[in-house]
């Protein structure tokens, strides 16, 4: 809940300011359980306990990762479950976030694509997965800074609406505190959706799901885009309203002899001309059921250094592949 929401949900009777105890408790001193609210009277702090409930998922699943990372399986109200990731990276702590539970896309080198869609998550489910990861792994201190990416199960821009309420909760300086500048969702070029986000006045940053340097491969590899064009997608980021510190990210998924050749590479380049953008390269990281090899660290370097002659260009390190939490391999896997 957000602070108007909050104090319609307070019992009948009590002054406005006990919604702004409740609501700073919650999420900027991080409380579990409404008893522990000390500036409400006893009285008005039972009686929230009996009607409602702080709504943290529960842990149904830790998976340790060699290299530090570790993948949540969340259990949500429900009975469904969700996954969420840390990756512990020196003083860059990055907690990967699901929107959705499964993923409509249907991107064919992605495991969650696998499940299919069986909800989208509530605002309170989002932030839910943020303060339980943050809690467990020690992030909750005042002065320690945690970025938030969504990038697990989902298709944020799909679920937009609680993928900005929760971003305001986040934001907050009464609420979670954190900076516009750490949180990032990623979609699959949603063009809609794309110049709503735009609009938005407190709102993460934009990652794009390129993947392809052609319509015809792009489509095959990614058939939601089908019903929106890449030509109308580059359009669309050429007019998003890019903020003064901001840049557009480009996620592109390198597969092994089959979007990888130099060729890409360039027709890469002159799709991202005259845009303020920068490129992550991801090269596949492999799972059951994707019909897709890795590249060669060398294909993936060359691939590199003719993009960066013309943007930034960076390779991102997997992170979690004994444990099934890299990049495109979140599917409620049981196995570590």
């Amino acid at each position: 809940m957000e602070l108007s929401e909050l104090r319609q949900a307070l019992p009948a009777g009590e002054p406005a300011y006990r919604a702004a105890q409740v609501y700073r408790a919650i999420y900027h001193q991080k409380v579990d359980d409404l008893v522990q609210i000390s500036s409400l009277p006893a009285r008005v702090r039972n009686e929230l306990a009996t009607s409602a409930e702080v709504g943290l998922p529960r842990l149904d699943r830790r998976f340790e990762s060699v290299d530090g990372t570790r993948r949540y399986l969340l259990g949500l109200s429900d009975g469904r479950t969700v996954e969420t990731v840390l990756m512990p990276e020196g003083e860059r702590d990055t907690v990967c976030v699901s929107s959705q539970v499964g993923c409509p896309v249907d991107c064919k080198f992605c495991m969650t694509a696998l499940m299919g869609l069986e909800r989208s998550l509530t605002a309170g489910e989002i932030v839910g997965q943020i303060l339980f990861v943050a809690r467990d792994n020690g992030l909750l201190a005042e002065n320690k800074r945690f970025n938030v990416v969504m990038m697990g199960m989902g298709e944020p821009l799909l679920n937009l609406p609680n993928v900005l309420k929760a971003t305001r909760i986040l934001c907050d300086p009464e609420g979670v505190g954190m900076s516009e500048r750490r949180i990032t969702i990623s979609t699959s070029g949603i063009i809609p959706r794309i110049e709503e986000l735009g609009k938005a006045e407190v709102r993460p940053k934009l990652a794009i799901s390129l993947n392809a340097s052609t319509e015809e491969a792009r489509q095959e590899l990614m058939p939601i885009t089908r019903k929106w064009h890449l030509k109308d997608l580059m359009e669309a980021c050429r007019a998003y309203p890019l903020r003064p510190w901001e840049k557009l990210t480009f996620e592109y998924v390198l597969l092994g002899g089959v979007n990888d050749t130099d060729a890409d590479a360039r027709r890469v380049v002159k799709l991202l001309a005259n845009l303020n953008c920068k490129v992550n390269l991801i090269a596949l990281n492999p799972g059951p059921g994707i019909p897709y090899e890795t590249p060669a660290p060398e294909r993936v370097t060359a691939f590199q250094e003719i993009v960066r002659r013309f943007a930034p260009c960076f390779v991102r390190k997997p992170r979690g592949l004994d444990i099934f939490a890299a990049c495109g391999q979140l599917k409620r896997n049981n196995a570590n």
